[in-house]
């Protein structure tokens, strides 16, 4: 091959991986939003997740099921918190509710190693395995085990406030997640809202009744940085780390507090666990290098168990409401009982106008 040939072959060969990296990179970025959450709520708003976990009526489609099958996918639907349906789903793509013939369902393995009517791999059954009949034996052949394991499985993956994300993580397909979705709207005659949140939820957007209007601003700003990224190291506006969004957050309030989780912790008054109120920073022994007494990663209380925290950029979501209440929380603190801090604020308010 001439030089001329192995110019154009090369520039050919550019191209096409170009063209491929156009595709493929929104493609990845946008199953990232079902696997990690982050990057849209902080403008998209939240999921309203209510009714998540409802219970829909049997449809016509549904008396084509096994009547025991029915039975079990109801009870585990009602025992785990999960639509029945979607249970049902999944049950009819992965072998016609136990019905089919081909190898591995009642006996054996398939060619991928999945055994049983809900076709659990060995590895994945006994990690989520479910006694469903309380015959002291955990069988992924039994439909009275492998249902209900398949719930617990679905609800450790999310399900139900992140249906499709569960579904995906059961058989890595999205084509798959459409037929399962597909088969649980036609069991209930299509009545079957498939929720999908990206953790911002829409319960958690009342600021705190019992908070002064100082911390509901603190909290506000916090608040509305939901679903945004986590990255390292970030100090805004479209991505945070844990302690940057804290310190921008009393920094809409004219409150300077340190920018770093090290720096953080011993800023605050402690307080005794159990007397947090809104406002009060909670750390955890979280990360390399961290201790109980050099925590490396704190949230803002916002009601009783629940903060508001940027993760990590794995967590779902990213930034959002948790709980604090965990084995790693060391400690909390109280950055506005700081005397310079509360006199700052007494200076504040009484240079303000009466209302």
């Amino acid at each position: 091959m001439n030089r001329r040939r192995l110019l154009l072959a090369g520039a050919i060969g550019a191209v096409g991986m170009l063209f491929m990296a156009l595709i493929m990179v929104p493609i990845m970025f946008g199953a990232s939003q079902f696997m990690f959450g982050g990057g849209g709520a902080g403008s998209g708003g939240c999921v309203d997740t209510a009714g998540a976990n409802a219970q829909p009526a049997a449809a016509i489609d549904a008396r084509a099921i096994p009547a025991n099958y029915l039975e079990l996918y109801k009870k585990a639907g009602k025992d785990f918190g999960i639509p029945w349906n979607l249970l049902a789903g999944i049950g009819k793509v992965e072998t016609s509710h136990g019905t089919s013939k081909l190898p591995g369902v009642s006996s054996g393995e398939n060619y991928a190693g999945a055994g049983g009517p809900m076709q659990f791999l060995a590895a994945t059954f006994k990690a989520f395995a479910v006694d469903g009949n309380k015959d002291g034996k955990k069988d992924r052949y039994n439909p009275e085990d492998a249902i209900p394991s398949a719930a617990r499985y679905l609800k450790h993956n999310g399900a139900p406030e992140r249906t499709r994300t569960a579904v995906f993580m059961y058989n890595h397909s999205w084509d798959y997640v459409n037929l399962v979705l597909e088969w649980a709207k036609r069991y209930v005659g299509g009545d079957f809202k498939v929720v999908q949140t990206n953790g911002v939820e829409c319960k958690d957007n009342d600021l705190p009744a019992n908070a002064d209007g100082v911390v509901q601003r603190i909290i506000a700003f916090a608040m509305a940085q939901r679903g945004k990224r986590y990255v390292f190291g970030a100090n805004g506006p479209d991505a945070w780390d844990c302690s940057s969004l804290l310190e921008a957050a009393y920094r809409t309030v004219g409150i300077t507090i340190p920018p770093s989780t090290w720096g953080q912790w011993p800023f605050g008054v402690k307080i005794r666990k159990g007397t947090e109120r809104p406002g009060d920073l909670v750390f955890f022994n979280s990360g390399p290098g961290t201790s109980a007494n050099a925590p490396g990663h704190v949230g803002m209380v916002i009601g009783d168990n629940k903060m508001i925290v940027a993760s990590c950029s794995t967590c779902v979501p990213n930034i959002g409401v948790k709980p604090y209440k965990r084995s790693d929380w060391v400690g909390s603190t109280r950055p506005l009982a700081r005397p310079e801090i509360k006199k700052k604020l007494t200076d504040l308010a009484a240079s303000q106008p009466p209302g």
